[in-house]
């Protein structure tokens, strides 16, 4: 195996930011470290550092500002294979949103390493300072705060870090780099960086403005937490193998199901994606809706297959369940000639050569008409066995409820 830990890609830093360093001191690290690219994982959040992950050939992850620290750790604790190494990349902006994040890793000792890069401002949105810049840099700015910076050094040594550094110079980073790599539990490594835009330009100008440089060893570091006894989900047997028949023409059929919030569209296709199961089908399901969440539209997406799901993407959805006109406005865009549609009376302005249309809500109710529409889909598609439906729905919290609202649907004749 190639043990380059860097891909060819091109630095999309400004010139002189510091991570062009920091990155070449990464790879030195883990490459003299006797790493091979597939053994790490790199976490990575928003802001400048967020930009690496083209440039590793390891395996990455991307995720939230300050959440790089919180899914490193839900990797570590995930990994079975313990000689992985999971390395989270974060901004001085970063770690001041995402600091409980750290503390709490400190806290357990979980095996990973944080590069913490501080070049004391929000590089991305203007130059605003941080909880991690220095007094005397921001006298420097002219900045009216004298509140002292956290010292995350010292927040994560007490805390119970492993290994903790604070580096100024590149003359040492790749030692201390390599050191934290090797360093079993929690290691973090604060490194001062140049920010050419915003912050400092010369490197002969950082030891004014930073902390000062420390390293230090923990001899009474936390109770290390790096593994968990843990079934992978898909190895889970949930007692819901197949158990009934299904008549699925073609390979697949996907299905969106719009609503609005409140309508119980989320826990409707949950349900249906759980008959699929019963059903002795591979399944998907996921949802979407604003971040309001009690207010607006409510759509899902399930794909029901005879095949193994390797790509859940739905760009041509073959039955649309539409109950109301948030729904509808939400996904007609999405609506095709060749769709089958179901959609409630109420729904308006909905034309279209393959549609029919019930009163799913008078028969169901508020939370029933989305299982109510989906029950009639069974019925007219026989896709699946009814058993396999209401037996899904006696699985949830509503199942009584849920399971007299399709009992309602006996002798209702499709509205064309």
């Amino acid at each position: 195996m190639d043990n380059k830990i860097l891909t060819d890609s091109k630095f999309p830093f400004c010139p002189g930011c510091g991570l062009g360093p920091i990155v070449r001191s990464m790879s030195k690290a883990l490459s003299e470290s006797g790493y091979d690219p597939l053994d790490v994982v790199l976490v990575s959040d928003i802001g400048c550092c967020g930009i690496v992950d083209p440039l590793f050939a390891t395996h990455t992850i991307h995720g939230l500002h300050g959440r790089s620290v919180a899914l490193s750790s839900g990797v570590v604790l995930g990994l079975k294979d313990v000689e992985k190494k999971v390395i989270a990349i974060q901004g001085d902006g970063g770690a001041t949103i995402g600091l409980q994040h750290i503390l709490e890793a400190a806290r357990r000792n979980i095996n990973m390493t944080l590069i913490l890069v501080n070049n004391m401002v929000y590089g991305m949105t203007g130059g605003q300072v941080s909880g991690l810049s220095s007094c005397d840099f921001k006298k420097e700015r002219g900045i009216p705060d004298s509140s002292p910076p956290y010292d995350i050094c010292e927040l994560t040594f007490t805390a119970g870090a492993a290994y903790v550094t604070r580096v100024n110079s590149h003359k040492v980073l790749t030692q201390r780099l390599r050191e934290a790599v090797t360093t079993q539990g929690f290691s973090l490594v604060e490194v001062s960086s140049l920010c050419q835009a915003y912050g400092v330009s010369k490197t002969t100008d950082l030891k004014n403005w930073t902390e000062k440089e420390v390293e230090l060893r923990n001899e009474n570091p936390g109770k290390q937490k790096s593994s968990r006894e843990l079934v992978p989900l898909i190895d889970m047997d949930s007692g819901m193998g197949s158990q009934f028949r299904s008549d699925l023409t073609g390979e697949r059929i996907g299905f969106v199901i719009a609503g609005s919030a409140g309508g119980g569209v989320q826990s409707a296709a949950k349900v249906f994606a759980k008959a699929g199961i019963l059903s002795g089908l591979s399944v998907s399901m996921k949802g979407e809706y604003p971040i309001t969440v009690g207010t607006g539209f409510s759509v899902a997406e399930v794909i029901l297959s005879k095949q193994e799901i390797n790509y859940t993407g739905l760009e041509k959805p073959d039955v649309f369940i539409i109950l109301t006109n948030d729904g509808y406005e939400k996904v007609r865009n999405r609506i095709h000639e060749n769709a089958m549609i179901i959609a409630d009376s109420g729904v308006e302005d909905l034309v279209h050569p393959n549609s029919q249309r019930v009163n799913f809500k008078q028969i169901g109710g508020k939370r029933g008409a989305v299982i109510c529409a989906l029950a009639h889909f069974v019925v007219e598609s026989g896709i699946m066995e009814m058993e396999a439906l209401t037996t899904a729905i006696s699985y949830g919290r509503h199942a009584a409820s849920l399971l007299k609202a399709i009992s309602n649907l006996t002798g209702i004749h499709a509205v064309q």
